[in-house]
């Protein structure tokens, strides 16, 4: 019977640019900026990296589909790269990956990777395009602002709670997301805002205004994996920070084509965050998860998500937002990088920037104004697509 990979591998090291506008650099000197730091931080190198899984999801402006670019890019020494690709959660796709050939002792020490360019393009928002079951990324009208703002009317009606409270709830998101970013070196967008600017903001998709939705950005993020044992080896000195869980859950049209979704949830946030918990031995996570990362692309959905992954109770997120129980100070604080909305979303490397976040906090390499209190456990989760037709793909990792 299958077992799962608590504990299996160990983050050795890890690297992550500075995200935003890089118009001085492409996306293979975002690679390479990454991975330096990430090799210098695992104190190896690059001859000893045995497998790689790179991710980007836009091939057509990134660095092309072909794996081989990218071990060209990194002059990896003549071993297998893999492209990894789903949506926004690219890149947890490639940790997952890697952590899957390590736990399987096909490797002993594997690179993940995630890059994506997506300035240059001219887009303010996602490039439009794709086909199959995907033909517009954007959603039900064509953006994703439009899809995900359809979360709000469903969630407001099934727990009664009046759209001016939801919208709030979702002012207060954003503010503590702006000032965590403020304090983060490498965020995208490093300035305060206020509850007034965000409820007077321009409408993007009613009831989504401007500061409600998260930009797109470049840059890149990398980790290496290997065992504990190894770990512990080439870091006595050091803790191992340890994978206690990775799951991915994707949408299989339930959501669509049956009639018992609500719209006010996400189904695949559920299935991979009850399947995450049983793989980390997690029973009560609203008590035990220290932290989290999650996908922050509207704050609706993060909203959403508070209780999808079951730290509020169902209709209880506002009440727990408002009460500062997310903030940086709270009881288990949510974006203390600036999430997607400030740190910034360059699609294929955001999952891997994240797991960087749990990972400086678990290493306590972060300044004192940005550091958790009592780090023991952190989550980071991935949405990819859109509310109906998505992918969730998280992670948990701990410090020993």
């Amino acid at each position: 019977m299958a077992e799962g990979i608590k504990d299996k591998v160990a983050i050795l090291g890890m690297g992550c640019t500075r995200f935003g506008e890089r118009w001085d650099v492409g996306g293979d000197d975002l690679m390479v900026e990454a991975f330096v730091e990430c090799l210098e931080d695992a104190g190896i190198d690059k001859n000893d990296i045995e497998a790689a899984y790179v991710g980007t999801c836009y091939d057509e402006v990134n660095l092309g589909k072909a794996a081989v670019a990218h071990a060209e890019i990194l002059k990896l020494p003549h071993v297998g790269v893999t492209r990894t690709e789903n949506f926004c959660a690219t890149a947890q796709e490639a940790l997952r990956a890697a952590t899957y050939a390590v736990a399987s002792g096909a490797f002993d020490i594997v690179l993940a990777l995630g890059v994506e360019k997506l300035k240059d393009t001219g887009f303010a928002g996602l490039p439009i395009g794709g086909g199959g079951a995907f033909p517009r990324l954007g959603g039900y009208n064509g953006s994703g602002p439009s899809s995900f703002a359809q979360l709000a009317p469903p969630y407001s009606t099934k727990y009664g709670i009046e759209m001016e409270k939801v919208k709030k709830a979702m002012a207060h998101i954003s503010v503590k997301s702006h000032a965590n970013g403020k304090m983060n070196p490498r965020a995208h967008l490093r300035f305060p805002i206020t509850i007034e600017q965000v409820l007077n903001a321009p409408i993007i998709a009613h009831p989504l205004g401007l500061f409600d939705c998260c930009g797109v950005s470049d840059g890149a993020a990398a980790a290496i994996v290997t065992t504990p044992a190894i770990a512990k080896s080439l870091k006595p000195s050091q803790d191992v920070i340890k994978i206690k869980a990775i799951q991915i859950s994707a949408a299989n049209g339930e959501e669509t084509l049956f009639s018992n979704w609500d719209g006010a949830s996400l189904i695949t946030t559920q299935v991979a965050a009850a399947k995450a918990y049983k793989e980390a031995g997690i029973k009560n996570p609203r008590e035990e998860i220290s932290m989290m990362e999650v996908h922050d692309c509207f704050s609706i959905t993060e909203l959403v998500i508070m209780e999808d992954l079951g730290i509020s109770p169902p209709g209880g997120a506002c009440e727990d937002i408002m009460s500062g129980f997310y903030d940086l100070d709270g009881k288990i604080p949510c974006q203390v990088d600036g999430g997607l909305k400030c740190f910034g979303h360059p699609i294929g490397a955001s999952g891997l920037r994240m797991v960087y976040a749990v990972y400086e906090q678990l290493l306590e390499r972060v300044p004192e104004e940005r550091k958790v209190k009592n780090m023991r456990l952190g989550l980071t989760h991935n949405l990819g697509g859109e509310p109906a037709r998505g992918v969730t793909s998280l992670g948990i990792l701990g410090r020993d």
